[in-house]
């Protein structure tokens, strides 16, 4: 019967810690969102950048991704970042799709401009750069020289019929 109280008490406890652990990360979470202020930014392509992800400057982080939805009018994806409240941000600053390694996840990176005034709320960076596909840039290095190859292939064996052709001393 003891045994019985104990296991229950313990049981309790592990649950109140279960429920306090559970409220805290989802507190945290929603107030790390809606803590600052949103910017825009449109890009060609956003490659595994996702809703969460990180916005950093100079490799600190300084807000995160909180939209990203498809513009239906100019095809392009509209990302909405929310930033800390601190950053000021120059009109002028660029915005690029970064990974954080050759197997990391994408973030994106804020290059600060040199202008005097500061983007608003809500306002637009306009400086952008697309997410780079490294499998197509492996696939232009890999199979670019090929065809380099192929086209002097041909010329490269006529050569070679000619001198086989041709009387040898």
């Amino acid at each position: 019967m003891r045994q019985n109280i104990l296991e229950t008490f313990m049981g309790t406890i592990v649950l109140i810690f279960a429920i306090a652990l559970l409220t805290f990360a989802y507190t945290s979470s929603k107030s790390s969102i809606t803590k600052g202020y949103p910017v825009t930014a449109k890009f060609d392509r956003i490659d595994g950048l996702v809703v969460g992800s990180d916005v950093k400057m100079s490799g600190i982080k300084v807000g995160t991704i909180s939209n990203v939805i498809l513009d239906p009018k100019t095809y392009l994806a509209v990302v909405t970042m929310t930033l800390n409240p601190t950053v000021k941000l120059p009109t002028d600053t660029a915005a690029e799709v970064s990974s954080d390694g050759l197997l990391g996840g994408k973030f994106m990176a804020l290059v600060p401009g040199g202008a005097d005034e500061i983007l608003p709320p809500h306002g637009e960076i306009l400086y952008t750069q697309s997410s780079v596909n490294l499998e197509s840039l492996i696939g232009k290095v890999m199979f670019g020289k090929d065809k380099e190859k192929e086209k002097a292939s041909p010329s490269e064996k006529e050569d070679a019929s000619e001198d086989s052709s041709s009387p040898h001393p």
